[in-house]
């Protein structure tokens, strides 16, 4: 069925940065379905042409060597745009009008994107509803994508919810999550649910604890002001950190679709031990660089924490006593996302060669980006070395295994909202789960001002306290910059 996608918000950045690039190398990779239509919708007046020639600059700067002017010619042809604004609700009925004149009386789905900012989601929502646009008649589908943030806490997440569900029903409301589009998040999925090798020993048997990393190598730069208002619980943590906790703990689905893998996943979070305030203190770290202070837009005692280290405990029989340590933070060493599996040591040590650690054991780093790939690091014996040994890896890169590049995650999460597979989008149940979780973290930090906030230097791992936090467990952070090929 032809289908038609509006962008709201269609002058913004995602847009040219993103959305209309991915689009672009879906029809380039012959994905696209051919009766798709682009319809941007935002108050900056443009004629039809206007908007393609600016679509045409960004998109070869963003796509570069993968820019075909001929593909670009064919999937311009399909690209329009209609002035208005969010707030008006009679540009919502024109709006209606234009989609009715290009689809030609056909029947034709669509899915409304809101690249926009948070606080125009809940009148374009409520202005879709009451222009009629949102209500689905026989087979044409009516989706609405909206972009993270979901609300800045519980509270604000239900209340959306609530505001959503007054003219969308669940099944057409497409959260997005751009690191579940990303080929290595989804590969986790077949690495542990199409290997017979890896899923037995998926367990607190034979795992000693599970470290998810979001490191980012740049500072807050340009974005000061709204980071101050968010910190990197909301900026991260809820959302991306929690999402790959979930892919990492969840069952296996019994299909996959989108219902069974989203039951799975909420269950991991309603799974997650509750936090008392002395908890909070004690399992988690959190930190400020020098020079935020000094950052555009940042009141000069500012509190908010630019790195986090979070220990989270999951009840349940897989988990139980396993615990999973979230980190994420600004001017750090690099930029890197990774999960490391550390597998426990061996129950009876044969070969003596100085004190172990837990690092020595077998560990297994899934590297989500930049260098997208899996090691497996075990021990092995030095030739003519007596039994001394020395931990090597196995080493799967992407780019070397598959060549060429990596897709964007966008293509991936474009592609299925068009055809209507919410497997890697977030349910209502899954966004207030998060927020249940980071809501006492955040209130702690807030009304205690606890634990301390320590300063630490951009370019390291974030603050040497939360190194010493993890030597006291007898444990280490995975503290290794990905090898770019």
């Amino acid at each position: 069925m032809p289908t038609t996608i509006v962008i709201f918000g269609a002058s913004g950045d995602l847009t040219s940065r993103k959305l209309i690039p991915a689009l672009y190398n879906l029809k380039r990779k012959g994905r696209l379905p051919e009766e798709t239509r682009i319809v941007g919708f935002s108050r900056t007046k443009f004629s039809h042409d206007q908007w393609r020639a600016d679509l045409r600059e960004t998109t070869v700067k963003f796509t570069k060597d993968h820019f075909k002017p001929d593909v670009w010619d064919d999937f311009a042809d399909r690209v329009y745009y209609h002035a208005g604004d969010i707030g008006n609700a009679e540009d919502f009925r024109s709006l209606g009008k234009f989609l009715a004149e290009l689809e030609g009386g056909a029947d034709a789905s669509r899915v409304y994107y809101l690249s926009t900012a948070p606080r125009f989601y809940e009148p374009a929502i409520e202005q879709l509803g009451d222009a009629g646009l949102a209500c689905e008649e026989g087979d044409c589908e009516r989706r609405v994508v909206i972009e993270k943030p979901f609300g800045v806490d519980l509270a604000s997440a239900k209340k959306l919810n609530l505001h959503v569900h007054k003219a969308f029903q669940e099944h057409q409301v497409y959260r997005i999550d751009h690191y579940l589009g990303k080929e290595t998040v989804q590969n986790l999925f077949v690495l542990r649910f199409a290997n017979a090798i890896f899923e037995p020993i998926w367990t607190r048997q034979y795992i000693d604890h599970v470290q998810i990393t979001v490191a980012e190598e740049v500072d807050v730069g340009s974005r000061a002001g709204y980071y101050d208002s968010a910190g990197v619980v909301r900026d991260m943590i809820q959302n991306h950190l929690l999402q790959l906790l979930m892919v990492t703990a969840m069952e296996p689905p019994a299909r996959y679709a989108a219902d069974p893998v989203r039951d799975e996943k909420v269950k991991v979070l309603l799974a997650v031990r509750p936090k008392s305030p002395e908890a909070i203190v004690r399992d988690t770290v959190r930190g400020q660089y020098r020079g935020y202070l000094q950052a555009d837009g940042v009141p000069p005692d500012s509190r908010t924490a630019t790195f986090a280290a979070i220990k989270l405990g999951i009840d349940n029989w897989r988990w139980q006593g396993v615990p999973f340590y979230l980190r994420s933070g600004k001017a750090m060493s690099c930029r890197t996302t990774q999960i490391v599996i550390q597998f426990r040591q061996p129950p009876h040590m044969l070969f003596k060669s100085g004190p172990r650690t837990v690092r020595d054991a077998n560990r297994l780093v899934i590297q989500v980006q930049p260098a997208e790939g899996i090691q497996l690091h075990f021990q092995t014996k030095v030739p003519d070395a007596g039994m001394t040994m020395r931990q090597t890896d196995l080493d799967f890169n992407y780019q070397k295994n598959f060549g060429g590049s990596i897709p964007e995650a966008y293509e991936r999460l474009l592609l299925d909202a068009i055809e209507g597979d919410a497997s890697l989008f977030a349910r209502a149940d899954e966004v207030e789960a998060a927020w249940s979780i980071c809501d006492p973290i955040l209130h702690a930090w807030r009304e205690q001002d606890q634990p301390t906030l320590h300063a630490y230097e951009p370019g390291y791992w974030g603050p040497t306290e939360s190194n010493e936090w993890m030597h006291q467990q007898g444990r280490e952070w995975f503290d290794t910059c990905p090898v770019l090929h």
